[in-house]
């Protein structure tokens, strides 16, 4: 199981220099490297978290989940070809993220995980969670862009109109504010049978909804005031910060901070 881990590793890493602007690399590769990269890691992930005792959802499996997951998002939605930065940005970090559970013990089984509603209620949150990390990527490549344009300094002919790419940035925070939802509202109706237990009001519970309060506001901004740019970047941000702490923030601190 190691050497899945490790190959996860060397494959995003492969794939992370052949999106790289200037590295040379053959067409063929930047279009194979990525799926196999995922490949590789989904195998991984898989065989490290599905348990007979339940889903291994410890903090390093988590990151390397989400870490997975966004990757997927970038290279099925075009992210990674239509914009190299954002490979630059999510490739080296799913990198690591496939590497720490082979580093790292930090088993976490949760018995409930092994019924198929609350499992999909995690992998609905869990791809929520990879839709606003690449939008974010995103967002932080797009601002570097507009400020090179301002600047007067042209980008390749390969890099679609801005227009496009914001039309893009926005359909991805749209299906992620749609997931979120969807993973909050079955979370909030059916904790108990889900989780076996009441819904409470958690740290973990506060900061989700923070961070869908916030994605909320900026569609409606969107769609009402036609926020871009800047403005738009700082609410994504904001969010996606949220939505961190919500989940992997609140593991940390439980499972490395207090050994829980």
């Amino acid at each position: 199981m190691i050497l899945l881990h490790v190959a996860a590793f060397a494959l995003y890493a492969a794939a992370a220099w052949a999106l790289w602007p200037g590295s040379g690399a053959a067409a063929v590769l930047r279009r194979l490297l990525p799926p196999a990269a995922l490949a590789a890691h989904s195998l991984a992930a898989f065989t490290g978290v599905v348990t007979p005792d339940g889903l291994d959802l410890s903090l390093f499996h988590a990151l390397s989940l989400v870490g997975g997951l966004t990757v997927l998002v970038a290279w099925a939605t075009g992210a990674l070809a239509s914009l190299p930065g954002v490979g630059a940005v999510v490739l080296p970090v799913a990198a690591v993220a496939a590497l720490l559970p082979a580093v790292f013990d930090s088993a976490h089984r949760f018995p409930y995980a092994g019924a198929p509603w609350a499992a999909a209620h995690i992998a609905v949150a869990l791809l929520a969670y990879a839709f606003f990390v690449v939008a974010a990527a995103q967002a932080l490549v797009m601002t570097g862009l507009e400020s090179r344009l301002h600047r007067g300094l042209a980008e390749g002919s390969a890099t679609p109109p801005l227009l496009t790419l914001e039309r893009t940035l926005f359909r991805l925070i749209a299906a992620g504010f749609v997931l979120l939802s969807l993973a909050l509202a079955s979370g909030v109706l059916f904790s108990e049978q889900l989780f076996g237990r009441a819904f409470q009001l958690t740290h973990k519970n506060v900061f989700a909804v923070a961070s869908w309060v916030v994605f909320g506001l900026l569609v409606v901004g969107r769609w009402r005031y036609g926020w871009r740019g800047r403005k738009a970047l700082r609410w994504i941000l904001a969010g996606t910060l949220l939505l961190i702490l919500a989940y992997l923030g609140t593991k940390f601190v439980v499972e490395v901070v207090l050994g829980r």
